[in-house]
């Protein structure tokens, strides 16, 4: 259990080798919101994406722990008619928030934005996750009221 004093944190790129404790985030991430989570393959899925390069994502560990995760695709906004990075996860467990590891995240992925040539960064967060929604305001992160829809493709 985290202290309430000042806790150091690390921030690091995540390599293939990182899916198990990422899909371990995840499972975690997803139960936080709500959200169905499928195991089954999800860590060769993870490997597979950090292989590739078509997703990059930053772990927060203490004491060599991966306790939050911050995860980024590259697209292009046909509106603006330029890139932009669209952070797809931010997730610390619970005993991981308040200790500054969501804006040392954020630094990061802010920075491989811009060295990535992106416009902006885009996300969303639930409509009931008001602690995120301060934390966003604080970091000057504007809200854009839309909704959000899935259309799940998956035959199986």
């Amino acid at each position: 259990m985290l202290s309430t004093s000042v806790v150091p944190h690390a921030v690091r790129t995540a390599v293939p080798a990182d899916a198990i404790a990422l899909a371990q985030l995840c499972a975690e991430h997803a139960a936080y919101e709500r959200m169905p989570y499928r195991a089954v393959g999800h860590v060769q899925r993870l490997q597979a994406a950090l292989s590739s390069g078509r997703l990059d994502v930053w772990l927060l560990e203490l004491d060599g722990l991966a306790v939050g995760y911050a995860s980024v695709t590259l697209d292009f906004a046909t509106l603006r008619a330029q890139r932009f990075a669209h952070l797809d996860c931010l997730y610390l467990a619970p005993a991981a928030r308040g200790h500054g590891g969501g804006q040392a995240l954020m630094r990061v992925v802010q920075a491989f934005a811009i060295d990535q040539g992106c416009v902006e960064m885009q996300w969303q967060t639930p409509d009931w996750n008001h602690d995120a929604m301060r934390f966003y305001a604080r970091l000057g992160a504007r809200a854009s009221a839309k909704q959000r829809y899935t259309l799940n493709l998956d035959s199986k």
